[in-house]
């Protein structure tokens, strides 16, 4: 018997609170990246314990995939069946803030699922998504009701993907806020209003480095950086593997190189359009038009760029981490002039609402793009960000 009886009572809800832990280590650090050894130390308890509740890390990694959705399902099953949109968003939201640091997961991580269990994930999502469109329909009948439903969702859900310290209270507020205004926008009202939106081209890849990392990026975007061989990605430009060594030392090279390339296409896109802007509210209109653009124009580059990056070392994630808080703040800047009642975290908080709308919207429409897609996409966006159109 142990000398110390209050260690030696295991907590009932132990396994609950190794899935939390192990959704938080995978969230920071990525499916690839986490070890057990790291997970089982957050919970204070050996590697071998950890093993008695999970036999593998993809088992312990699939219940954390589906543990947000879970969450949304079981507490939009308990809301009223004709509650409104505010009740039914609002559920959602306080369940996104209560568990942002692991809920994020099912965004960009559960790509690494296995095919059936991938399926099962998106069909536990697409009831979610019907359940918020049902609200919405009844409220402002519209065609595209699941459309705004998955963009408010992505309103909301965007609270997991980043680090803004806000109070809990305060950013359910801000993220309600932010998903009604999206579930009450016909995206079919900005039909022939779209925004001429200049996007700089993709590089050509010219030289043989160049076309590594052009062979690169949708296989990584597509199957994930963790199991993209350098093998394959030569295969893709004609080469023997061993080749190319003589163009990026190693693979998280090419993943490094792929992530500058897009900030600094959507950098020189946020320059070309913002040029002889003057007005904040066209700023704020003409950011959220670039942005949309932007993902549908380079969607793989994209997917990569924001999926992959908490897998760099962190020496790479630097510029990165820098060249995207310099975005964020030309975003915070100009909508803290439209809307001066936001302070500096709300309105980055806003900032990254909007950015959800895109991924979850783009994502309803298969990024086929098109300029009634785009068109409605920036609409919920803009509408997202409360700053209304003229």
């Amino acid at each position: 018997m142990s000398a110390d009886p209050i260690a030696a009572v295991r907590p009932r809800n132990r396994r609950q609170l190794i899935v939390e832990a192990a959704g938080r280590v995978f969230s920071e650090h990525g499916y690839h990246a986490a070890s057990m050894e790291e997970i089982a130390s957050a919970v204070s308890i050996s590697a071998a314990a950890l093993y008695r509740h999970f036999p593998n890390k993809y088992a312990l990694f699939a219940e954390c995939a589906n543990v947000m959705v879970d969450r949304l399902v079981a507490v939009l099953d308990e809301v009223a069946p004709d509650a409104g949109p505010a009740e039914v968003l609002g559920a959602v939201t306080r369940i996104a803030v209560n568990h942002r640091a692991s809920g994020g997961l099912y965004r960009w991580e559960a790509r690494y699922l296995e095919h059936e269990d991938r399926r099962l994930l998106r069909g536990k999502f697409a009831r979610v998504v019907a359940r918020v469109g049902e609200s919405v329909q009844r409220d402002c009948p519209s065609p595209r009701a699941e459309l705004r439903a998955a963009a408010s969702l992505g309103a909301i859900g965007s609270i997991t993907t980043h680090h803004v310290s806000i109070a809990q209270r305060r950013a359910e507020e801000v993220l309600l806020a932010s998903a009604l205004r999206t579930a009450a926008t016909d995206p079919a009202t900005a039909r022939g209003r779209a925004r001429l939106v200049e996007l700089p081209a993709q590089p050509v890849p010219r030289t043989r480095r160049a076309q590594i990392l052009a062979a690169a990026i949708p296989l990584f975007a597509r199957d994930g950086f963790a199991k993209v061989t350098n093998g394959r990605i030569a295969e893709a430009v004609g080469l023997v593997p061993s080749a190319i060594y003589r163009h990026y030392p190693n693979k998280v090279d090419i993943l490094a190189a792929a992530c500058l390339q897009a900030a600094g296409l959507l950098d020189q896109a946020v320059d070309r359009n913002l040029d002889g802007v003057s007005d904040p509210h066209d700023a704020v209109v003409a950011l959220a038009a670039t942005y949309v653009a932007y993902s549908f124009e380079h969607t793989a580059l994209t997917c990569v760029a924001e999926a992959e990056v908490i897998g760099l070392p962190t020496d790479l994630q630097q510029p990165l981490i820098r060249a995207q808080r310099d975005h964020i703040a030309v975003w915070e800047q100009q909508l803290r002039l439209v809307r001066p009642e936001l302070d500096p975290r709300q309105a980055r908080v806003v900032v990254h609402a909007g950015f959800g709308v895109v991924v979850e919207a783009g994502r309803r429409l298969r990024w086929q793009d098109t300029p009634e897609h785009r068109s409605a996409v920036t609409a919920l966006v803009v509408a997202a960000l409360g700053v209304g159109c003229r």
